[in-house]
């Protein structure tokens, strides 16, 4: 199966010239890459976020395949929905799905099932891949998204993503895809989003999940990310670094009313 691009020309440039050359703009020079566990990175149109997420995968090195657990924002298909075969198209070309290290996430997880339909209009993903086919063209991937929100729904997705690429001889890297407050002051966002992130900080999924639940914090793929914690944590992550953290008002000058955007390193 072939999932075309569904954002080209919206959250980003529709063809391959112009993404190319929207993708060199964002990238910093140079950058200390490293070996990283997982990754945190927001999903907005590149104006917006796009140098967010280029300043954490210019810090990292790229691996054989990636798992990018994203937010069903449109809650469409199964509440917990994996591709395991096929490719994803994006004005670069091709990304071909992971299919071994697919299955063998489904295979370790109670909650996880084969569906299309979850991942058909959902942007969350998609809009990594131009980053990471800049980073390692012949990279793979294995696409996870959310919709439930539950706690055991998200350890369940982390403790098989774990169990597979424990068993798998490749590099892979986690990446969780969020953004971070929505429409919200940025005094508000940036009070809120700091416990979310003291949270990712401490390596700590259960933290993470309950406060964004109890205090209402507006961050749209937090159970994306708590599932990648328990995933980084299971395979023995160590520490956690904030590498970048702006809002929209950047670009528009409104303070008044922001969507945030952070980058996170999890070694």
């Amino acid at each position: 199966m072939i999932r075309r691009a569904v954002v080209a020309g919206s959250f980003y440039a529709a063809t391959r010239d112009r993404l190319q050359s929207q993708l060199e703009e964002l990238f910093p020079e140079g950058g200390n890459r490293q070996a990283v566990r997982a990754v945190v990175a927001p999903h907005a149109g590149y104006l917006y976020s796009g140098r967010v997420a280029a300043e954490v995968y210019a810090r990292v090195i790229p691996p054989e395949t990636w798992v990018i657990i994203g937010p069903n924002h449109r809650a469409a298909g199964a509440r917990a929905a994996i591709m395991s075969s096929g490719a994803w198209e994006t004005p670069l070309g091709g990304v071909s799905i992971d299919e071994e290290l697919a299955e063998a996430i489904l295979a370790q997880s109670t909650v996880l099932s084969r569906d299309h339909l979850a991942h058909a209009r959902e942007h969350s993903i998609e809009v990594q891949l131009p980053f990471l086919q800049r980073e390692g063209p012949e990279s793979r991937f294995v696409p996870i998204a959310l919709a439930s929100h539950d706690y055991a729904v998200c350890r369940d997705v982390g403790m098989a993503v774990a169990g597979a690429i424990r068993e798998s001889k490749r590099t892979t890297v986690v990446v969780a895809s969020t953004d971070m407050s929505h429409y919200v002051s940025r005094a508000e966002a940036g009070t809120q989003d700091r416990k979310a992130i003291d949270a990712i900080l401490a390596l700590d999924p259960e933290g993470l999940h309950r406060v964004v639940t109890r205090d209402g914090i507006s961050m749209c793929g937090f159970h994306a990310v708590t599932a990648a914690l328990v995933a980084a944590n299971a395979l023995g992550a160590m520490s956690a670094e904030l590498v970048s953290y702006t809002d929209s008002g950047a670009v528009t000058g409104d303070a008044n009313e922001v969507v945030a955007y952070v980058g996170m390193l999890i070694r």
